[in-house]
């Protein structure tokens, strides 16, 4: 049992704005409300469990936020929705189960791939090309987001980042990629979190207050990107994968 402390919970409700602000646009805010969360003295897996109530609510505002203003292929991020559910369940089974150290040295091996890649395709994501969803296209589509959505119960960090990139892959903008991320996220997040309760693995106390500020933090950061476009929104991009790569590379390294 964590015992709460004013000090602790002002934290967690602080780092939990500014990683929801960072999330919101490109992922990666559980490299920020993860670490926050061991702190307080949780196990790994109820600081897992912890961390997908607080970015349900996050992730919802700005899968909301990207709705309404029409940065979101509504249709078919509602046919990959349920998978991204239903593999995060497994993976949040498995995670529970076994540590998640066996997958970091190929999360950043990943991580590298999807920053190079950015860094030298200068135009990418630019401008959105017409997507044509080939049937090749589709079962890549598919397979990946059901890795992902596997990795997300089973991990997490750098879920956003890893659906942007497939997003762009796909021929979607920046921006538009970072709205159909945050839903397919959202559906991640909510089927890792429902499998980490049954299994009594949240503390509600600092789940709900990180939650809380993360709604005010996801609203921030999709306003934000909504308004300063997409160059704003690959440079976010760009910046947090490098950092997301220097912080596997010391957790690995150590």
């Amino acid at each position: 049992m964590v015992d709460i402390e004013l000090s602790a919970l002002l934290l967690v409700i602080a780092l939990g704005f500014l990683a929801a602000f960072i999330d919101a646009v490109v992922g990666g805010g559980g490299l920020i409300s993860i670490p926050a969360l061991l702190a307080t003295g949780m196990t790994p897996a109820t600081a897992l469990g912890t961390n997908k109530l607080a970015s349900a609510f996050g992730s919802l505002t700005s899968s909301l936020k990207f709705l309404r203003a029409r940065h979101v292929d509504f249709r078919m991020v509602m046919k990959l929705f349920p998978l991204s559910f239903i593999l995060s369940v497994c993976g949040a089974l498995v995670a529970v189960q076994m540590p998640g150290e066996v997958l970091k040295p190929l999360v950043l091996v990943m991580l590298i791939f999807v920053l190079i890649y950015t860094l030298v395709k200068k135009d990418w994501g630019g401008i959105e090309k017409k997507a044509v969803f080939t049937r090749e296209k589709i079962v890549f589509l598919v397979v990946f987001v059901m890795l992902i959505g596997f990795y997300d119960g089973f991990m997490g960090g750098g879920t956003g980042s890893f659906l942007m990139f497939l997003m762009l892959f796909s021929g979607f903008d920046f921006l538009r990629s970072a709205g159909n991320a945050k839903v397919l996220n959202f559906g991640s997040n909510i089927g890792a979190l429902l499998l980490f309760i049954i299994m009594g693995e949240v503390n509600y106390t600092y789940g709900l207050a990180m939650g809380a500020s993360m709604i005010l933090g996801s609203y921030a950061g999709a306003h934000m990107a909504i308004s300063k476009g997409v160059g704003y929104v690959k440079a976010l991009f760009i910046i947090v994968t490098s950092i997301l790569i220097l912080a596997n590379m010391y957790d690995f390294f150590r």
